[in-house]
C-alpha cells in the first residue's frame, strides 16, 4: 500500500521533494500546494502530472478534498509551526524542511504533540543523511585521527539572500548537524559575531544589539564538553563559493568538501614527531575514502515513509533533534545580537529517545 503524500510548497527546494516522491515505488503523490500559481504550473508541465493529482495555492482547500496520510513541508521557517500543529492534529505525519521551528518552545510543542498523536515528525537535515557524513562519523569515531584538537567549516556563496532570517539561521544549521554527528556530542558553549550590509533595516530590532538588521556575514564559534572547539564562517555575499569542513587530530585531518564532486571525503594523514629542539611531519598522505553514490535527499525521502510504515521515530532525525538544533541557533542568535558574548546552551530536558 502506497502512502498518500502532499507537498506544501515547490519552491527551490520543495520541487526535490516532489520529484522524490514521484519516483520512490511507496509514495503516491496526491497534492500539491503553493501560494504561487506560476510554481504549480512548472511543476505540472516539468512532472507531467496525474490529473488526479490536486494542485492548490491555499492548504485548507486541499485537505478537504482529498485522503491523505503524510505532507512533506517546504515552505518559509515562519510558517512551520502552524503549518506542521494542524497537519499533526488532522493525524498526519510530517516531513519538514529545516529548521523545525524559529522557536524552541513551538519545536518542543510540535514534538509532543506528534507522540500524543502518535504520528511521526521527521525534520529534513539532509546532512544526516549523506554517505560522506556518515562515512566520517566512522573515520572520527574510531579514533583514527588521534586525539581531536579543533574543527573548522566554511559555507559561502553568492545568494540566495533570504528575507525572513540571518545568514546564521539560513546556513549554520549545516554544519552543526555535522559536527553533532560526526562528534556523538552537542555544544555546551557557543558564540557569534556578524555584519550586516544588504538588509540593514530588516530583521527583529534589538536596541541593544550592536547588529542591525539581518547579518549577511558570521563567525560562530562551538565549544563542546570534550574542549574540541569548531569555527564556522558564513556568508551569501561570497561569490567565492565554498562548502568545506574539517576535524583536525593528532593524527590526521578529515575534510568534507562538497565542491570537490566525486572525491568529497578525505583523510589527511600526518602527524608531528618530538625531536627535541623542533617538531618534524611524518606520514603525511592523502587517502581518498570511497562513498556511496546516493542522492542523500533520496535517502531521507525513502526513511521517512519507512518510519511511517513502521510508526517508529527516527534515530537520526526526529522533531526533537530539530529541537536541538533550534536550541543551538537560538543561543548563537543570543550571542551575535549580544556582540559575540558567550552563551552557555541548556540541555532540553524533554529530548526523547
Amino acid at each position: 500500500m502506497k502512502t498518500r503524500i502532499a507537498v506544501l510548497g515547490v519552491g527551490r527546494w520543495g520541487i526535490n521533494l516532489l520529484r522524490n516522491f514521484l519516483e520512490h515505488p511507496d509514495a503516491l503523490l496526491v497534492g500539491v500546494v503553493d501560494q504561487n500559481p506560476e510554481c504549480l504550473a512548472v511543476c505540472q508541465e516539468q512532472f507531467n502530472l496525474d490529473t488526479g493529482v490536486v494542485l492548490a495555492t491555499d492548504w485548507d482547500a486541499i485537505h478537504r478534498s482529498i485522503e491523505l496520510e503524510a505532507v512533506a513541508i517546504a515552505t518559509p521557517a515562519s510558517t512551520h509551526y502552524s503549518l506542521i500543529a494542524d497537519a499533526l492534529r488532522r493525524g498526519y505525519h510530517v516531513l519538514a524542511e529545516k529548521p523545525l521551528t524559529l522557536d524552541v518552545a513551538e519545536c518542543l510543542e510540535l514534538c509532543h504533540l506528534a507522540e500524543q498523536q502518535q504520528r511521526q515528525l521527521i525534520v529534513d537535515h539532509t546532512y544526516l543523511f549523506h554517505p560522506a557524513v556518515e562515512r566520517g562519523k566512522e573515520v572520527v569515531q574510531s579514533g583514527r585521527l588521534g586525539e581531536l584538537h579543533y574543527g573548522y567549516a566554511t559555507r559561502t556563496h553568492l545568494g540566495p539572500v533570504r528575507q525572513d532570517v540571518d545568514a546564521l539561521w539560513d546556513l549554520a544549521i549545516h554544519d552543526l548537524t555535522i559536527f553533532n554527528t560526526w562528534l556523538g556530542h552537542l555544544p555546551m558553549k557557543v558564540q557569534a559575531t556578524g555584519r550586516t550590509w544588504l538588509q540593514r533595516g530588516n530583521g527583529e530590532e534589538n536596541p541593544l544589539s550592536p547588529l542591525k538588521g539581518l547579518a549577511d556575514f558570521v563567525q560562530v564559534t562551538l565549544t563542546y564538553p570534550t574542549g574540541f572547539q569548531a569555527l564556522i564562517h558564513l556568508c551569501w555575499l561570497n561569490p567565492d563559493k565554498q562548502r568545506r569542513l574539517g576535524v583536525v587530530g593528532t593524527q590526521g585531518t578529515l575534510i568534507f568538501d562538497e565542491m570537490h564532486g566525486f572525491t568529497p571525503l578525505i583523510l589527511h594523514h600526518g602527524h608531528l614527531e618530538d625531536n627535541g629542539d623542533r617538531f618534524t611531519p611524518r606520514n603525511q598522505y592523502c587517502e581518498v575514502l570511497d562513498i556511496e553514490a546516493t542522492e542523500p535527499l533520496r535517502v531521507v525521502c525513502d526513511r521517512f515513509l519507512k518510519t511511517i510504515r513502521s510508526n517508529q521515530p527516527s534515530p537520526a532525525s526526529s522533531g526533537w533533534i530539530g529541537a536541538q538544533l533550534v536550541q543551538i541557533l537560538s543561543c548563537l542568535s543570543q550571542s551575535l545580537h549580544q556582540g559575540g558574548q558567550p552563551v552557555v546552551v541548556p540541555q532540553l530536558l524533554e529530548h526523547h529517545d
